[in-house]
Protein backbone atom coordinates (compact mmCIF):
# COMPACT_ATOMS: atom_id res chain seq x y z
CA UNK A 1 0.00 0.00 0.00
CA UNK A 2 2.76 2.29 0.62
CA UNK A 3 3.71 1.46 -2.61
CA UNK A 4 1.42 2.25 -4.53
CA UNK A 5 0.84 5.78 -2.01
CA UNK A 6 4.19 7.30 -3.24
CA UNK A 7 3.58 6.08 -7.01
CA UNK A 8 0.13 8.48 -6.37
CA UNK A 9 1.95 11.18 -5.18
CA UNK A 10 4.94 10.99 -8.02
CA UNK A 11 2.32 12.06 -10.17
CA UNK A 12 2.31 15.15 -9.03
CA UNK A 13 4.57 17.76 -10.46
CA UNK A 14 7.30 18.35 -7.77
CA UNK A 15 9.06 21.68 -7.99
CA UNK A 16 11.68 23.17 -10.28
CA UNK A 17 11.18 19.92 -12.65
CA UNK A 18 11.89 20.31 -16.66
CA UNK A 19 8.55 19.36 -18.38
CA UNK A 20 10.17 16.71 -20.22
CA UNK A 21 11.42 15.19 -16.70
CA UNK A 22 8.42 16.13 -15.38
CA UNK A 23 6.81 13.48 -18.71
CA UNK A 24 9.05 10.86 -18.30
CA UNK A 25 8.09 9.93 -14.08
CA UNK A 26 4.88 10.82 -15.17
CA UNK A 27 5.18 7.58 -17.60
CA UNK A 28 7.28 5.66 -15.11
CA UNK A 29 4.78 6.35 -12.48
CA UNK A 30 1.52 5.02 -14.17
CA UNK A 31 3.87 1.92 -15.88
CA UNK A 32 4.32 0.56 -12.60
CA UNK A 33 0.25 1.73 -11.20
CA UNK A 34 -0.48 -0.71 -14.36
CA UNK A 35 1.49 -3.27 -12.66
CA UNK A 36 -0.07 -2.76 -9.13
CA UNK A 37 -3.35 -3.36 -11.04
CA UNK A 38 -1.48 -6.67 -13.26
CA UNK A 39 -1.18 -4.72 -16.41
CA UNK A 40 1.21 -4.13 -18.82
CA UNK A 41 -0.45 -1.65 -20.78
CA UNK A 42 -4.41 0.02 -20.38
CA UNK A 43 -6.71 -2.16 -22.51
CA UNK A 44 -7.95 0.41 -25.03
CA UNK A 45 -11.25 1.48 -24.71
CA UNK A 46 -13.81 -0.07 -26.50
CA UNK A 47 -14.56 0.86 -30.15
CA UNK A 48 -18.21 1.34 -30.03
CA UNK A 49 -20.10 2.72 -26.74
CA UNK A 50 -21.15 -0.62 -24.75
CA UNK A 51 -23.51 -1.49 -21.83
CA UNK A 52 -21.82 -4.07 -19.73
CA UNK A 53 -24.14 -7.33 -18.78
CA UNK A 54 -26.45 -6.33 -16.17
CA UNK A 55 -25.29 -9.46 -13.99
CA UNK A 56 -21.88 -7.64 -14.09
CA UNK A 57 -22.83 -4.11 -12.81
CA UNK A 58 -25.14 -6.29 -9.94
CA UNK A 59 -22.28 -8.36 -9.26
CA UNK A 60 -20.10 -5.82 -8.09
CA UNK A 61 -22.42 -3.79 -6.59
CA UNK A 62 -23.32 -6.96 -4.40
CA UNK A 63 -19.27 -7.12 -4.08
CA UNK A 64 -18.68 -3.60 -3.25
CA UNK A 65 -19.37 0.15 -2.32
CA UNK A 66 -19.70 2.77 -4.67
CA UNK A 67 -15.91 3.81 -3.91
CA UNK A 68 -15.55 0.07 -4.80
CA UNK A 69 -14.32 -1.35 -1.36
CA UNK A 70 -14.85 -4.64 -0.75
CA UNK A 71 -18.05 -5.17 1.40
CA UNK A 72 -17.22 -8.94 2.61
CA UNK A 73 -13.82 -10.29 1.46
CA UNK A 74 -15.54 -13.41 1.61
CA UNK A 75 -17.86 -13.03 -1.34
CA UNK A 76 -15.68 -13.78 -4.12
CA UNK A 77 -14.30 -17.63 -3.67
CA UNK A 78 -10.98 -16.22 -6.08
CA UNK A 79 -10.36 -12.56 -7.14
CA UNK A 80 -11.51 -12.66 -11.01
CA UNK A 81 -14.60 -12.86 -12.69
CA UNK A 82 -14.99 -12.63 -16.23
CA UNK A 83 -17.62 -12.52 -18.91
CA UNK A 84 -17.76 -13.63 -22.32
CA UNK A 85 -20.47 -12.60 -24.47
CA UNK A 86 -21.04 -15.17 -27.49
CA UNK A 87 -19.17 -13.25 -30.79
CA UNK A 88 -20.05 -16.35 -33.65
CA UNK A 89 -23.59 -16.01 -33.82
CA UNK A 90 -23.29 -19.56 -35.86
CA UNK A 91 -25.64 -22.41 -35.82
CA UNK A 92 -28.78 -21.93 -33.28
CA UNK A 93 -27.81 -22.96 -29.88
CA UNK A 94 -24.60 -23.85 -30.64
CA UNK A 95 -22.29 -21.12 -28.97
CA UNK A 96 -18.68 -20.28 -28.99
CA UNK A 97 -16.86 -18.71 -26.57
CA UNK A 98 -13.42 -17.08 -27.36
CA UNK A 99 -11.21 -17.53 -23.74
CA UNK A 100 -7.88 -16.03 -25.41
CA UNK A 101 -7.42 -13.19 -22.51
CA UNK A 102 -7.54 -15.88 -19.52
CA UNK A 103 -3.67 -16.24 -18.37
CA UNK A 104 -2.31 -19.87 -18.24
CA UNK A 105 -1.34 -19.49 -14.68
CA UNK A 106 -5.39 -18.39 -13.44
CA UNK A 107 -6.91 -21.51 -11.46
CA UNK A 108 -9.78 -21.84 -12.88
CA UNK A 109 -12.51 -21.96 -10.10
CA UNK A 110 -16.10 -22.37 -11.60
CA UNK A 111 -17.43 -21.61 -15.13
CA UNK A 112 -21.51 -20.98 -15.89
CA UNK A 113 -23.17 -20.92 -19.14
CA UNK A 114 -26.10 -18.08 -18.69
CA UNK A 115 -29.20 -18.43 -21.22
CA UNK A 116 -32.18 -16.13 -21.20
CA UNK A 117 -35.27 -17.85 -21.97
CA UNK A 118 -37.69 -16.00 -23.93
CA UNK A 119 -42.11 -15.89 -23.58
CA UNK A 120 -43.52 -18.49 -25.24
CA UNK A 121 -45.16 -18.08 -28.52
CA UNK A 122 -48.93 -18.59 -28.53
CA UNK A 123 -48.69 -21.93 -30.38
CA UNK A 124 -45.69 -22.88 -28.07
CA UNK A 125 -47.71 -22.90 -24.90
CA UNK A 126 -48.30 -26.11 -23.07
CA UNK A 127 -51.58 -27.70 -22.99
CA UNK A 128 -50.37 -30.24 -20.57
CA UNK A 129 -46.78 -30.40 -19.48
CA UNK A 130 -45.36 -26.77 -18.20
CA UNK A 131 -41.55 -28.31 -18.09
CA UNK A 132 -39.33 -29.42 -20.79
CA UNK A 133 -35.84 -31.32 -20.06
CA UNK A 134 -32.76 -28.81 -21.47
CA UNK A 135 -29.20 -29.98 -21.62
CA UNK A 136 -25.60 -28.64 -22.23
CA UNK A 137 -23.34 -30.47 -24.35
CA UNK A 138 -19.37 -29.89 -24.20
CA UNK A 139 -18.62 -30.60 -28.44
CA UNK A 140 -16.28 -32.88 -28.31
CA UNK A 141 -12.80 -32.28 -30.96
CA UNK A 142 -13.09 -33.70 -34.10
CA UNK A 143 -10.01 -35.94 -32.79
CA UNK A 144 -12.68 -37.30 -30.05
CA UNK A 145 -15.52 -37.80 -32.23
CA UNK A 146 -15.68 -41.74 -31.94
CA UNK A 147 -17.16 -40.89 -28.50
CA UNK A 148 -20.86 -41.29 -28.51
CA UNK A 149 -22.68 -38.68 -30.87
CA UNK A 150 -19.53 -36.46 -30.35
CA UNK A 151 -20.30 -34.40 -27.45
CA UNK A 152 -20.44 -34.99 -23.47
CA UNK A 153 -23.39 -34.18 -21.04
CA UNK A 154 -22.37 -31.28 -19.04
CA UNK A 155 -25.60 -30.26 -17.38
CA UNK A 156 -29.28 -30.97 -17.70
CA UNK A 157 -32.78 -30.14 -15.75
CA UNK A 158 -36.22 -29.61 -16.10
CA UNK A 159 -36.89 -25.67 -16.80
CA UNK A 160 -40.25 -24.13 -16.93
CA UNK A 161 -42.29 -23.08 -19.58
CA UNK A 162 -43.88 -20.15 -17.98
CA UNK A 163 -42.40 -16.67 -18.00
CA UNK A 164 -38.52 -15.79 -19.11
CA UNK A 165 -35.65 -15.16 -17.78
CA UNK A 166 -31.83 -16.19 -16.99
CA UNK A 167 -30.72 -19.71 -16.95
CA UNK A 168 -27.70 -20.60 -15.65
CA UNK A 169 -25.41 -23.62 -15.87
CA UNK A 170 -22.60 -25.15 -14.36
CA UNK A 171 -19.74 -26.09 -17.41
CA UNK A 172 -16.78 -26.11 -15.44
CA UNK A 173 -15.18 -29.09 -16.40
CA UNK A 174 -15.58 -27.92 -20.07
CA UNK A 175 -13.76 -24.82 -19.25
CA UNK A 176 -11.02 -26.57 -17.67
CA UNK A 177 -10.53 -28.65 -20.63
CA UNK A 178 -10.58 -25.86 -23.21
CA UNK A 179 -7.45 -24.09 -20.74
CA UNK A 180 -5.51 -26.78 -20.96
CA UNK A 181 -6.03 -27.38 -25.11
CA UNK A 182 -7.14 -24.38 -26.80
CA UNK A 183 -7.52 -26.58 -29.68
CA UNK A 184 -10.35 -29.00 -28.31
CA UNK A 185 -12.57 -26.12 -27.37
CA UNK A 186 -15.47 -26.75 -30.36
CA UNK A 187 -17.76 -25.04 -28.23
CA UNK A 188 -21.95 -26.00 -26.33
CA UNK A 189 -24.18 -27.55 -27.64
CA UNK A 190 -27.90 -26.97 -25.79
CA UNK A 191 -30.81 -29.44 -26.65
CA UNK A 192 -34.29 -28.35 -25.51
CA UNK A 193 -36.89 -31.46 -25.32
CA UNK A 194 -40.73 -31.46 -24.42
CA UNK A 195 -42.10 -33.73 -21.89
CA UNK A 196 -44.86 -36.06 -24.10
CA UNK A 197 -43.41 -34.45 -27.59
CA UNK A 198 -41.59 -36.04 -30.29
CA UNK A 199 -38.07 -35.29 -30.48
CA UNK A 200 -38.85 -33.90 -34.36
CA UNK A 201 -41.37 -31.73 -32.90
CA UNK A 202 -40.35 -27.87 -32.74
CA UNK A 203 -38.72 -27.16 -29.17
CA UNK A 204 -41.63 -25.72 -26.57
CA UNK A 205 -38.84 -23.30 -25.17
CA UNK A 206 -36.43 -20.69 -26.77
CA UNK A 207 -33.46 -19.04 -25.85
CA UNK A 208 -32.08 -15.61 -27.00
CA UNK A 209 -29.55 -15.78 -29.45
CA UNK A 210 -26.36 -13.67 -30.35
CA UNK A 211 -27.43 -12.23 -33.74
CA UNK A 212 -31.51 -12.28 -33.26
CA UNK A 213 -31.83 -10.31 -30.08
CA UNK A 214 -30.62 -7.44 -27.86
CA UNK A 215 -26.56 -7.54 -26.49
CA UNK A 216 -27.98 -7.45 -22.68
CA UNK A 217 -29.90 -11.17 -23.24
CA UNK A 218 -26.59 -12.48 -25.77
CA UNK A 219 -25.33 -15.96 -24.28
CA UNK A 220 -23.10 -15.44 -21.83
CA UNK A 221 -20.06 -17.42 -20.38
CA UNK A 222 -19.08 -16.14 -16.71
CA UNK A 223 -15.61 -17.51 -15.43
CA UNK A 224 -15.37 -17.28 -12.10
CA UNK A 225 -10.93 -17.43 -11.35
CA UNK A 226 -8.27 -16.83 -8.72
CA UNK A 227 -4.92 -15.26 -10.02
CA UNK A 228 -2.75 -16.18 -7.31
CA UNK A 229 -2.16 -12.53 -6.20
CA UNK A 230 -2.48 -11.84 -2.56
CA UNK A 231 -1.66 -8.24 -1.56
CA UNK A 232 1.69 -6.92 -1.52
CA UNK A 233 3.71 -10.09 -0.50
CA UNK A 234 4.49 -10.86 -4.40
CA UNK A 235 7.29 -9.35 -6.21
CA UNK A 236 6.84 -6.66 -8.36
CA UNK A 237 7.11 -7.76 -12.36
CA UNK A 238 10.22 -6.11 -13.74
CA UNK A 239 11.86 -4.34 -11.13
CA UNK A 240 15.79 -5.37 -10.51
CA UNK A 241 15.67 -8.12 -7.86
CA UNK A 242 11.77 -7.78 -7.55
CA UNK A 243 11.73 -5.38 -4.84
CA UNK A 244 9.09 -3.41 -3.46
CA UNK A 245 10.11 -0.16 -2.86
CA UNK A 246 9.84 2.65 -5.26
CA UNK A 247 12.19 5.61 -5.82
CA UNK A 248 10.41 8.78 -6.77
CA UNK A 249 10.93 12.28 -6.37
CA UNK A 250 11.03 14.34 -3.11
CA UNK A 251 8.02 15.98 -2.78
CA UNK A 252 9.24 19.90 -1.96
CA UNK A 253 6.82 21.38 0.85
CA UNK A 254 7.44 24.54 3.07
CA UNK A 255 9.45 23.73 6.35
CA UNK A 256 6.06 24.98 8.53
CA UNK A 257 3.86 22.54 6.73
CA UNK A 258 7.27 19.37 7.86
CA UNK A 259 7.04 21.01 11.27
CA UNK A 260 2.90 20.80 11.51
CA UNK A 261 3.18 17.17 10.10
CA UNK A 262 5.94 16.27 13.18
CA UNK A 263 3.57 17.98 16.15
CA UNK A 264 -0.10 16.04 14.69
CA UNK A 265 -0.55 12.79 16.17
CA UNK A 266 -0.31 9.60 14.02
CA UNK A 267 -3.66 9.75 12.20
CA UNK A 268 -5.16 8.95 8.62
CA UNK A 269 -5.68 11.55 5.98
CA UNK A 270 -7.85 11.35 2.59
CA UNK A 271 -6.11 10.52 -0.81
CA UNK A 272 -8.17 10.51 -4.02
CA UNK A 273 -7.16 8.59 -6.86
CA UNK A 274 -9.58 9.79 -9.98
CA UNK A 275 -8.98 7.37 -12.93
CA UNK A 276 -10.28 10.23 -15.69
CA UNK A 277 -7.44 12.46 -14.35
CA UNK A 278 -4.86 9.27 -14.85
CA UNK A 279 -6.46 8.90 -18.19
CA UNK A 280 -8.32 5.49 -17.36
CA UNK A 281 -12.14 6.29 -17.63
CA UNK A 282 -12.54 5.06 -20.94
CA UNK A 283 -11.67 1.27 -20.24
CA UNK A 284 -13.08 1.44 -16.37
CA UNK A 285 -16.30 1.30 -15.76
CA UNK A 286 -16.51 0.99 -11.90
CA UNK A 287 -15.60 3.15 -9.67
CA UNK A 288 -14.68 6.05 -11.40
CA UNK A 289 -12.15 6.71 -8.52
CA UNK A 290 -11.44 5.79 -4.68
CA UNK A 291 -10.26 7.14 -1.58
CA UNK A 292 -6.82 5.18 -0.81
CA UNK A 293 -6.57 7.01 2.28
CA UNK A 294 -2.66 7.86 3.79
CA UNK A 295 -0.76 7.55 6.93
CA UNK A 296 0.29 11.41 8.53
CA UNK A 297 1.61 12.47 12.04
CA UNK A 298 4.04 11.28 14.52
CA UNK A 299 4.23 8.71 17.10
CA UNK A 300 5.92 10.57 20.28
CA UNK A 301 6.67 9.13 23.81
CA UNK A 302 4.92 7.99 25.46
CA UNK A 303 2.36 5.87 22.79
CA UNK A 304 -1.37 6.03 24.14
CA UNK A 305 -3.45 3.59 22.77
CA UNK A 306 -5.23 5.99 20.56
CA UNK A 307 -2.13 5.58 18.66
CA UNK A 308 -2.87 1.67 18.19
CA UNK A 309 1.46 0.95 18.75
CA UNK A 310 2.86 -2.74 18.15
CA UNK A 311 4.34 -3.90 21.13
CA UNK A 312 7.76 -3.71 19.50
CA UNK A 313 6.97 -0.27 18.33
CA UNK A 314 6.35 0.94 22.03
CA UNK A 315 9.53 -0.95 22.95
CA UNK A 316 11.40 0.92 20.35
CA UNK A 317 9.63 4.25 22.02
CA UNK A 318 10.90 3.69 25.11
CA UNK A 319 14.64 2.90 23.62
CA UNK A 320 13.73 6.14 21.81
CA UNK A 321 13.12 8.39 24.24
CA UNK A 322 16.10 7.15 26.78
CA UNK A 323 18.58 7.30 24.76
CA UNK A 324 19.69 3.67 25.23
CA UNK A 325 20.66 2.84 21.92
CA UNK A 326 22.33 5.04 18.83
CA UNK A 327 20.20 5.48 15.45
CA UNK A 328 16.90 4.24 17.14
CA UNK A 329 14.34 6.11 15.78
CA UNK A 330 10.69 6.99 16.53
CA UNK A 331 8.03 4.46 15.12
CA UNK A 332 6.20 5.49 12.34
CA UNK A 333 2.91 6.02 11.53
CA UNK A 334 1.55 3.20 8.68
CA UNK A 335 -1.34 1.61 7.70
CA UNK A 336 -2.39 -0.93 10.44
CA UNK A 337 -5.16 -2.38 7.94
CA UNK A 338 -6.08 -3.00 4.74
CA UNK A 339 -9.03 -3.34 2.36
CA UNK A 340 -9.36 -4.61 -0.96
CA UNK A 341 -11.03 -2.67 -3.85
CA UNK A 342 -12.54 -4.01 -6.61
CA UNK A 343 -12.21 -2.93 -10.71
CA UNK A 344 -15.30 -3.27 -13.26
CA UNK A 345 -13.88 -3.16 -16.51
CA UNK A 346 -13.21 -3.83 -20.33
CA UNK A 347 -10.46 -5.78 -21.63
CA UNK A 348 -8.12 -6.02 -24.07
CA UNK A 349 -11.21 -8.27 -26.24
CA UNK A 350 -13.91 -5.80 -25.07
CA UNK A 351 -14.98 -8.35 -22.50
CA UNK A 352 -15.82 -7.26 -18.58
CA UNK A 353 -14.08 -8.20 -15.90
CA UNK A 354 -14.47 -7.60 -12.35
CA UNK A 355 -11.46 -7.97 -10.69
CA UNK A 356 -10.52 -7.85 -6.54
CA UNK A 357 -7.07 -5.96 -4.90
CA UNK A 358 -6.16 -6.72 -1.83
CA UNK A 359 -4.19 -4.25 0.49
CA UNK A 360 -5.37 -1.30 -1.77
CA UNK A 361 -7.49 1.35 0.70
CA UNK A 362 -5.44 2.23 4.55
CA UNK A 363 -8.50 1.35 6.82
CA UNK A 364 -6.83 2.61 9.72
CA UNK A 365 -3.19 4.02 11.28
CA UNK A 366 -1.35 3.04 13.75
CA UNK A 367 2.45 3.39 15.26
CA UNK A 368 4.82 0.71 14.29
Amino acid sequence: MLGTILLLLALAKPACQSPASAASQRAEALKRLLEVFGMEDPPPPPAHFKQPPQYMVDLFNTVANADGVTKNPDILEGNTVRSFLEKTHGEKMRFLFVLSSVAKYEKILMAELHLFRLWPRATDRPKRHHFCQVSVYQVLAKSESDAPGGKKLLAARLVSLQGSGWEVFAITQAVRDWMEDESSNQGLLVTVQGLGRSPHDPPPLQFASGRDHHESKKPMLVLFTDDGRRGASLPMAGFPGGSHTMSVPKLTRPRSTRSLDRLQPCQRHPLSVDFEEIGWSGWIISPRGYNAYHCKGSCPFPLGENMRPTNHATVQSIINALKLSEGVSSPCCVPDKLYSINLLYFDDDENVVLKQYDDMVAGSCGCH
